[in-house]
């Protein structure tokens, strides 16, 4: 049985760690609440402009302004994978530099061995990792975090969109978790470029003719990039509640299980405290015996 000052020190260190643990539950809750009111506002807007964005990209395939969903064959790839700057979130981040492998050496792995897949990364955890493991990273955007604004998101959008416009890239995936809830998120592989066109043919109801007002050119250059750009900022969005749900949910468990932990210990000490004490108690009274008999 380990001695009392050994159970001690144990006590000590799973109290702060404990302390610890709990002081970074309640700052993730509070940054969840903000990151969750903020992505379910977003929300609705920016399915209705990738419904309006869908639409109208079926309304001008085959035409010269079709520039945002025109699909070529082979070329080079970009894979975004939107991790996080810190750890202590369970598999968040693990769960994305696993689904990234997957879809690099499975859907594109023809590609990847030909050299053509490029990866970028937002969060530093994933660009450790995949800078460490010798992927080609051609691009580190770990400082999106440190001040996430639509801003500074949509000029990162705006790159994306220049180097699809000037044949740098012929794909552009996305991979990141989609916030649920505070327990639950969903890994997400999201085509940002080209744009999915509805298929008329599968459900003419989801396809409109639209009358474009003042003209075309003005729609394609103003209203796409922009629908374009809150995909991009509602993906990094979700990915950062996602983060502080799973950070909040990991801390609180690791906070019941210094609970319980302390609780173990502590019977420990009472034991060994007992243990201690019935040891004392039979030397005095084995003594008390010796002076009887002497």
């Amino acid at each position: 049985m380990a001695n009392l000052k050994e159970v001690r020190t144990r006590i000590a260190s799973v109290k702060s760690t404990q302390q610890i643990t709990s002081a970074m539950k309640m700052v993730a809750a509070s940054k969840l609440r903000r990151a969750q009111n903020a992505i379910l506002q977003l929300r609705p807007y920016a399915a209705k402009l990738k419904e309006i964005l869908q639409n109208l990209t079926a309304s001008l395939e085959g035409s010269d302004e079709d520039v945002f969903s025109h699909i070529r064959e082979g070329g080079r790839i970009l894979v975004v994978v939107v991790s996080s700057n810190r750890g202590l979130c369970g598999g968040f981040n693990s769960n994305i530099i696993k689904e990234t492998i997957k879809l690099v050496h499975t859907t594109y792995h023809e590609s990847y061995k030909a050299g053509n897949v490029d990866i970028m990364t937002i969060g530093k955890k994933g660009s450790d990792f995949f800078v460490r493991n010798q992927f080609n990273v051609v691009s580190v955007e770990d400082e999106i975090f440190s001040d996430m604004s639509f801003a500074n998101v949509s000029m990162l959008a705006q790159k994306l969109m220049d180097d699809y416009l000037q044949g740098k890239y012929d794909k552009i995936e996305i991979v990141y978790n989609q916030f649920k809830n505070a327990a639950v998120q969903y890994l997400v592989v999201e085509r940002f470029l080209p744009v999915k066109a509805v298929d008329s043919e599968i459900d003419d109801n989801l396809a409109v003719n639209f009358l474009f007002e003042p003209d075309m050119e003005q729609i394609v250059t103003e209203l796409i990039p922009r629908s374009l750009k809150i995909q991009f900022f509602k993906a990094v969005l979700d990915s950062y509640a996602a983060e502080q749900g799973a950070r909040m949910t990991a801390m609180h468990l690791a906070t019941d299980n210094a609970s319980e932990l302390l609780k173990e210990l502590k019977l420990t000490y009472n034991k060994a405290r007992q243990a201690d004490i019935t040891k004392e108690i039979l030397e005095i009274v084995s003594g008390a015996e010796a002076l009887k008999t002497t």
